[in-house]
């Protein structure tokens, strides 16, 4: 592990701020485990073997090629501490090809037509170049990877014919031209393939994420939904009994009675949220998913807290898909939730409406309490748009000009409008 320079021992700006037990790795400050990658940990990290690996192996085979291939070319210039020092220096610049492609590109490109110039013999010099010209194209310095190649290409057509050996032919320049050709094409199909790959897993994690939140949003309307009412209802009636438990006893008791359904119906249905984000699916649900046919069981509720409530049907009524049948309950549950809270001595009408393509709610209350005290920033009214919203309808709330609030949803029965 090489020493780190002083500069990067002292403390990064804000780390006076880093808890207590912030860790050091590797002399990297980290905070709750995760390393802060600075120079010396970026350059010493598991890939850097490979890095070397490939310079050693390529420096290696330049060499030794070579060396192997001069053995054939008496007429070319015997190998002198030059020729072995320019078939080093791409191999180790490719050391470097992570970083700074295009400088590592210009250094391989010139260390080449140099050894070239000098007609030493022809082996596998190429192949550092070849693998600088992959390197650029693929991390994105395409610009620079063709201009090098053409600036290169020409400098090889004038530097060559200028050495001690004869000139090239016409075959010889048309090979050069074409490896360099296949290297920049095979080099700009992988970079493609890499850039739509990572595009994929891109789409993949924002739409994992967007699901996750979706999720989030539903789990909180639940939770929301299925407290809010119960709730409600618990603390009206506890209110009730408190004010008559010393002159009517049995109006009381009648109060506390509906407390122990409400709050037995809200642990019911906690629990069956909470069974739903612990993955208990060993046994089916025990009870119906929430729908328009308990709106009755809601009126009921809605009774016991207080509140008179009318349901009126328009159309006849049918089988709705479980997404809306779901909302529209939630929907009117949380309106009336709302009503218990807010309208005072109320009346509320619930009105259903059955279209062949559309559903419409209508929850209205005469009520002169504070209409909306959460229509502008609370969740009630929030929830109950956003329920709407995901199924491709609106709701739209407010205080009636004649007193009272309404509440009216259209939920669209084929999916999203």
């Amino acid at each position: 592990m090489p020493l780190l320079r002083p500069e990067q021992e002292s403390t990064p700006p804000g780390a006076d701020d880093d808890p207590p037990d912030a860790a050091y790795r590797g002399g990297v400050r980290t905070r709750e485990g995760v390393p802060r990658r600075g120079h010396a940990a970026r350059w010493w990290d598991g890939s850097t073997w490979s890095v070397v690996g490939l310079a050693i192996a390529v420096a290696g085979f330049q060499v030794m090629g070579t060396i192997g291939a001069a053995d054939d070319q008496p007429e070319r210039t015997d190998l002198d501490a030059l020729a072995f020092t320019l078939l080093l220096i791409g191999p180790a610049a490719l050391l470097f090809r992570r970083r700074y492609p295009a400088q590592v590109l210009a250094v391989t490109m010139a260390s080449t037509l140099v050894y070239l110039s000098q007609s030493y013999a022809y082996g596998p010099i190429f192949v550092s170049l070849f693998i600088a010209f992959f390197t650029t194209v693929t991390s994105g310095h395409r610009l620079a990877a063709w201009l090098t190649a053409g600036i290169g290409y020409a400098a090889f057509a004038v530097l060559v014919p200028l050495g001690p050996a004869s000139r090239p032919s016409w075959v010889h320049m048309a090979a050069v031209a074409s490896w360099l050709a296949v290297v920049l094409v095979v080099s700009e199909i992988v970079r493609v393939a890499r850039e739509r790959a990572a595009e994929t897993v891109r789409a993949r994690e924002e739409e994992a994420l967007r699901i996750a939140g979706e999720e989030r949003l539903r789990i909180a309307r639940e939770l929301h939904d299925v407290l809010a009412h119960n709730i409600s209802l618990i603390n009206v009636q506890a209110g009730s009994a408190l004010h008559v438990m010393d002159d009517h006893p049995e109006q009381a008791r009648s109060a506390l009675t509906a407390i122990k359904g409400a709050s037995k119906e809200a642990l019911r249905e906690l629990r069956s949220v909470l069974g739903i984000l612990r993955q208990v699916d060993e046994e089916a649900p025990r009870s119906p998913t929430p729908g328009l046919a308990g709106i009755d069981d809601l009126v009921t509720k809605a009774g016991d807290a207080g509140l008179d409530v009318d349901v009126e049907v328009d159309g006849t009524p049918q089988e709705l898909p479980a997404e809306v049948d779901r909302a529209a309950f939630r929907i009117a549950q949380e309106a009336l939730t709302n009503v218990t809270r807010h309208a005072g001595d109320a009346r509320a009408t619930v009105r259903v409406g059955y279209g062949n393509e559309e559903l419409t709610l209508q929850v209205v209350d005469d009520g002169h309490g504070d209409p909306a005290p959460d229509a502008g920033s609370g969740r009630g009214i929030a929830g109950m748009r956003e329920r709407a919203a995901a199924l491709g309808g609106r709701l739209d709330a407010g205080p009636r000009p004649g007193g009272g609030f309404r509440v009216y949803a259209r939920l669209p029965l084929n999916g999203r409008t």
